[in-house]
C-alpha cells in the first residue's frame, strides 16, 4: 500500500477502495465481494481492520452480509439512490457504440467567485479545470466543462483522460456520497455550435451537477448535449 494511503486509518482506505469499485460498476449490484480472509491478505492488515470496514459499509447501505453465503453489493447502495449517474463513456459503450474523447483543456486556474462558491473554497483558490468533447461513433455527443477541488482529488491532473474519463477517475479517487443536478433546455451558443457540430441556436440539453464525497464538494460540471442525440433515462429507488 502506498504512503499516501497510510496517512489515513487503514479501515478507511479499505472502505474507500470498496466504495470506488462499487460506484464505478467494477463490482455490480448483487455480486459477492472477496471474503474477509482474502481482503486481509490483499491489504496486509489485521482481521479487525477489515471487519470494521465491512461493518461500516454494511451499516451505510453499500453491502449486505448473508450468513453462510458471504458479503454482497447491496441493491440499494448509495450510488443507485442518486439520480442514476453514469459516465458518458459507459452510456455510449452500453449501447454497443464506439466511444472516444478529445481533451480541449486540462489545467490549473484560479477559482472565480462562482466556482469558489460552488466548491466551497476561498476566491482565487487554485482549482483544476477540464474541457472535454465526448464522441459517439466519432460524432460529438457531449461537451463537458468540469471544475475539481484539489483538496479531494489532488492527483486529478495526472489522470490520462483519453483512457479514463473524469467521472470514472473521480468516483474512485473520491467516492460519491451525494449529488445535486439541474437540467434545462438551452440554445446552442457559439462554442456549443462549433464543438458539437450543430447550428447556433439549436436545442441542447444541459445538465449541471455538483458532487460531494464524505460531505465535501468534489466537482462542479456542466454537461451539454445536442438535443436530438441525447435521451435522459434515469431510475429512482424508493
Amino acid at each position: 500500500m502506498s504512503g499516501n494511503k497510510r496517512q489515513q486509518p487503514l479501515y478507511k482506505t479499505i472502505k474507500k477502495d470498496i466504495q470506488g469499485k462499487i460506484s464505478s460498476g467494477e463490482w455490480t449490484v448483487g455480486s459477492v465481494i472477496p471474503s474477509e480472509h482474502e481482503l486481509l491478505e490483499q491489504y496486509d492488515v489485521a482481521r479487525m481492520t477489515v471487519h470494521r470496514a465491512l461493518r461500516e459499509l454494511t451499516a451505510e447501505g453499500w453491502l449486505v452480509r448473508k450468513r453462510g453465503a458471504g458479503t454482497f453489493v447491496a441493491e440499494h447502495n448509495p450510488q443507485t439512490a442518486i439520480f442514476g449517474i453514469r459516465s458518458i463513456a459507459q452510456e455510449v459503450r452500453g449501447k454497443g457504440l464506439s466511444y472516444s474523447n478529445r481533451v480541449l483543456a486540462h489545467h490549473k486556474e484560479m477559482a472565480n467567485d462562482t466556482i469558489a462558491e460552488l466548491l466551497e473554497l476561498p476566491v482565487a483558490t487554485v482549482v483544476f479545470h477540464s474541457l472535454i468533447l465526448h464522441f459517439q461513433d466519432k460524432q460529438p455527443i457531449q461537451l463537458e466543462n468540469r471544475y475539481v477541488s484539489p483538496a479531494l482529488a489532488p492527483d486529478y491532473l495526472d489522470n490520462d483522460i483519453e483512457q479514463t474519463p473524469p467521472y470514472e477517475y473521480l468516483i474512485k479517487a473520491a467516492p460519491l456520497s451525494d449529488a445535486q443536478h439541474r437540467i434545462k433546455a438551452k440554445a446552442a451558443d457559439s462554442q456549443d455550435a462549433e464543438l458539437l457540430q450543430i447550428e447556433r441556436g439549436s436545442p441542447c440539453l444541459q445538465i449541471t451537477r455538483r458532487t460531494w464525497s464524505s460531505g465535501k464538494p468534489v466537482s462542479f460540471v456542466k454537461l451539454t448535449h445536442p438535443g436530438d442525440l441525447y435521451e435522459l433515462d434515469s431510475r429512482f429507488f424508493g
